[in-house]
């Protein structure tokens, strides 16, 4: 992996995604499984409605930034798989700004570049944006986000502009409507069975809003705890807020797996025994999920408890994971205190 270039590396990555977005229409035509996820037709219908000057929340169940649906509105003139491209354009951008991120943290070359190929070639991360998933654009956002903050400038401008433009809609429907969202399919949050046995009662506000209670005493702990270490903090805090979130879906863990090549070169844990361990660990407990949840789906078993219980064991193996990590992490503030203010503060003392 030496010789291969940075550039030669996004340009294999770049084919490779292209073909699978033909691959995947070519699958939607002559296949009864679709390699589309369902949710870029609603991604698609709001951008067909903001081309034609309407709000995208006219759209039943798009519940996303209006900028979401903006940048995918050549999908209605250009071509309907705009959109996939846009998202796997995305893609590469985070492995660029892995690169640049680290780069910036003088992480040694051949680092950088392992760590942007963890991103890049990973076939949980690859197959998201070439489905037509818009969690690549997050990502991308995230890490522009911490690269605007190790620089000093100001990255609230799209959600003050759309705020402007659709007023307290875009608020709840993007933002604030995900505090008191319930879901009562199954999926891999240990919430889900108990809103499955209520949902037809219709949860209080308060019922919904106390789910976030372990939720925000993790958050505020670990900020407490690392917040100077900017970048591994986001790491941390994302684990977290996934796990204990009222509704997890499998494209929830590419928020914390594009964080996860930013940590590494400070870590001690190596691959071998702990790292392994780790990896064969999360990889397990989701796979006994999915092993109920083919049960409950595909061949109609009652085991939602069952799959409840798998999902308890899947946060448990999150968090053990989770402590490891910060257990081997070598702490490393991002913000630098200036040498004169050191120096001023030694003169006072």
């Amino acid at each position: 992996m030496n010789s291969l270039k940075p550039g030669s590396i996004f340009l294999i990555s770049a084919i490779f995604r292209v073909g699978l977005i033909l691959y995947g229409e070519w699958q939607d035509a002559h296949m009864e499984v679709r390699y589309t996820d369902v949710d870029y037709i609603v991604f698609s219908d709001a951008a067909s409605l903001m081309a034609s000057s309407q709000s995208p929340y006219k759209r039943t169940t798009y519940r996303y930034s209006p900028l979401l649906a903006f940048l995918l509105i050549p999908n209605s003139f250009i071509s309907p798989s705009w959109g996939k491209f846009l998202f796997s354009a995305s893609d590469l951008f985070v492995g660029l700004f892995i690169r640049i991120i680290l780069k910036q943290r003088k992480v040694p070359d051949h680092l950088c570049t392992y760590s942007m190929l963890i991103w890049l070639f990973n076939p949980f991360t690859f197959t998201i944006g070439t489905r037509g998933n818009c969690e690549p654009i997050v990502c991308a956002m995230i890490l522009w986000i911490i690269i605007c903050l190790i620089n000093g400038s100001v990255f609230l401008l799209c959600t003050g502009f759309f705020f402007r433009l659709y007023g307290w809609e875009f608020l709840h429907e993007a933002l604030l409507y995900h505090l008191t969202r319930t879901d009562p399919r199954h999926n891999f949050s240990i919430y889900f069975y108990h809103i499955y046995l209520n949902y037809e009662r219709h949860l209080s506000v308060l019922e919904k809003l106390i789910s976030f209670l372990p939720q925000f005493i993790v958050q505020l702990v670990l900020v407490f705890c690392f917040a100077k270490d900017l970048v591994f903090c986001f790491f941390v805090q994302t684990v977290a807020f996934v796990a204990f979130n009222k509704v997890i879906t499998a494209q929830y863990f590419v928020w914390f797996f594009c964080l996860l090549p930013l940590i590494l070169p400070w870590t001690n844990m190596k691959l071998k025994w702990k790292g392994l361990s780790c990896i064969f660990l999360w990889m397990g407990a989701q796979t006994h999920w999915l092993l109920w949840g083919y049960l409950l789906e595909f061949k109609g078993k009652n085991v939602f408890l069952q799959l409840w219980m798998a999902g308890l064991l899947f946060l448990a193996a999150n968090t053990f994971i989770l402590i490891l990590l910060i257990r081997h992490h070598n702490y490393t503030p991002v913000f630098r205190q200036p040498t004169g203010l050191k120096t001023t503060q030694k003169k006072h003392e």
